[in-house]
């Protein structure tokens, strides 16, 4: 028997419903397959990646930076010393060669270093407690920014009290300029003067007084502390004498740095 129109058009939709459905299932299984395997290929690059940050931080754990420091000053002037055989050998002047990579101020400053620096180390052959307290001096001025604006204006108050009260007058030359001149010697201080005890110095002076005492002092218990423990007399007591002592600091210095992961265990309690 014929099949009637009405049967064609009910069986038509349902074949094209189960096509859809099974078109986005396959889109959605490939979906996911290209999230699964980009996250493999996301796990597998960390993977790597921790693996080799883990090895450079074990090859940089496992060298010693003061050796290579060493190293490094040595090839420096390994090298310093070849460029100036080569030099000297082709009959040139090294100092004046070497001079072309220097501008006039940095050359001026280079040998205003090197002969403060001589100074400096011939200065340590006694230990002299005022030429101490005169370097302490001089390292504390290069730390203070003086504040001129406030200087001037303090200046300026100052001469105009003194010249309303009469202590102080101000004569024009002919030129134009103004000359202060102290008519009975009491406004300009002398070996006698005890004006600078009246002075009341301002609130940030103060507080910035009292942070340079406070890091001065933080500044000598650290190294206290440092001399101590350089010494070994913070540490646990692991010596019966002065002997011992000695001998026990000569094998930290040189085995220490080998042995430190397993006294880490140790102390942890992690040791097996």
């Amino acid at each position: 028997m014929a099949a009637s129109p009405q049967d064609t058009t009910t069986i038509a939709p349902a074949t094209a419903t189960s096509s859809s459905d099974n078109g986005s299932g396959t889109s959605r299984t490939q979906e996911r397959m290209a999230r699964f395997k980009a996250l493999q290929a996301r796990a597998k690059t960390s993977t790597e990646s921790n693996l080799k940050e883990a090895t450079r931080e074990s090859q940089r754990l496992g060298i010693d930076q003061s050796q290579l420091t060493a190293l490094q000053r040595k090839h420096d002037i390994a090298a310093h010393k070849l460029l100036k055989a080569e030099i000297e050998d082709a009959g040139g002047d090294f100092e004046r060669k070497r001079a072309w990579d220097w501008t006039v101020d940095e050359s001026e400053r280079w040998d205003k270093r090197k002969k403060k620096k001589a100074a400096h180390r011939d200065n340590n052959a006694f230990q002299d407690p005022q030429q101490e307290s005169n370097k302490i001096y001089k390292r504390q001025l290069k730390n203070i920014a003086p504040d001129m604006d406030q200087y001037h204006k303090q200046k300026m108050a100052a001469i105009e009290k003194a010249a309303a009260s009469g202590g102080l007058d101000i004569v024009e030359t002919d030129d134009g300029e103004l000359i202060a001149v102290d008519r009975d010697g009491s406004f300009y201080s002398t070996a006698d003067s005890t004006t600078f005890a009246q002075n009341k110095p301002e609130k940030a002076a103060v507080d910035r007084l009292v942070a340079d005492l406070r890091k001065a002092e933080e500044q000598r218990l650290k190294k206290r502390k440092e001399r101590m423990a350089r010494n070994g007399d913070d540490a646990d007591v692991m010596h019966i004498n002065e002997k011992n002592k000695q001998f026990n600091q000569k094998l930290a210095r040189f085995y220490d740095k080998y042995t430190a992961d397993i006294r880490d265990s140790f102390e942890r309690g992690t040791m097996i």
